[in-house]
């Protein structure tokens, strides 16, 4: 195309331009772009988190080695913190308050144990996870990667911490009677259940506290009163004798009391199956599915949001 210009001379125009009033989606889609750091899909994305197995792994070992790499005694602390928790709380329910009343004492000191040992897990969980995202923005914008694998990874470091603990909860019910059987093989699939319990748990507290960073402040009075509430310094059923039963029904189902009694059952021999709600394993699946699979979804949904605020 041509134009002639006030003093004789031809002036060429460009050409129109072949995208010209497209929009922006119809030329990402014509030239085959895509946002950066979209949300793939729910199958793509499970792909994606499996290809990072290796990187939750590491990453996990990683902070649990630096957690206590300051300290002195350094690892034992993974053992001694949970340990001085329960003696600290034997002193009070199991001395002054009697808490362990209707147990022997060789039943009630692993009871106790067991109790303080199960629902830190959970706990340590949900508070790593509350931020897991908010306490890794640095990570989060300089690397894509799912950001599923953090909360996971941090489940998984309190899973490897809980296994230190585990030996000496062992040795503590050998000290008082309940020696190795295969009623202790339960253990495994009681926490195989209340690992993906938590790791839901986590996915949920990691996408609320990335948006919300006072949640962390929080938590810790709503994990403490969940902890009364579960039975661990004392059996349930027996300090709500004489109450309405349903009050007693609702606290023995909470995934957390679940968890501890079905590990006191495999582990402790004077602790059994009537002290165990109904359809306990059932409830514990339940449990595990439901929060593992809402607790991912729930995740997944705003997985292009983290680390933009």
């Amino acid at each position: 195309m041509s134009d002639t210009t006030h003093d004789g001379a031809i002036a060429m125009s460009a050409p129109p331009s072949p995208d010209e009033g497209l929009t922006s989606g119809q030329l990402a889609a014509k030239y085959g772009l895509s946002v950066s750091g979209a949300r793939p899909g729910l199958v793509e994305y499970i792909s994606q988190l499996w290809g990072r197995r290796h990187f939750i792994l590491a990453f996990s070992s990683a902070k649990l080695t630096a957690q206590y790499s300051q300290a002195k005694l350094g690892q034992l602390w993974q053992v001694a913190t949970p340990l001085l928790n329960a003696a600290v709380y034997y002193m009070i329910f199991g001395l002054i308050l009697n808490s362990g009343r209707g147990m022997d004492k060789a039943v009630f000191i692993p009871f106790l144990v067991t109790g303080v040992f199960v629902f830190t897990f959970t706990q340590t969980s949900v508070m790593a996870g509350v931020r897991a995202i908010s306490g890794n923005v640095g990570l989060v914008r300089a690397l894509h990667f799912p950001r599923a694998a953090l909360p996971i990874s941090f489940a998984l470091q309190q899973l490897q911490q809980l296994m230190f603990s585990m030996i000496v909860l062992f040795v503590i019910a050998a000290s008082f009677g309940s020696y190795p059987s295969l009623s202790w093989l339960l253990i495994v699939p009681a926490l195989a259940m209340q690992f993906v319990f938590n790791i839901g748990l986590a996915l949920i507290m990691a996408r609320l506290g990335s948006n919300t960073p006072d949640l962390a402040q929080l938590m810790p009075f709503i994990m403490r009163t969940w902890m009364y509430a579960s039975g661990v310094m004392f059996s349930i059923s027996v300090m709500l004798e004489g109450k309405p039963p349903w009050i007693a029904e609702v606290l023995m189902y909470n995934p957390a009391a679940i968890y501890m009694d079905l590990i006191r059952f495999a582990l402790i021999d004077g602790y059994d199956s009537s002290n165990l709600p109904s359809h306990v394993w059932l409830a514990g699946a339940l449990w595990a599915v439901l929060l593992g699979i809402a607790g991912f979804v729930y995740f997944w949904k705003a997985e292009e949001r983290y680390g933009r605020g």
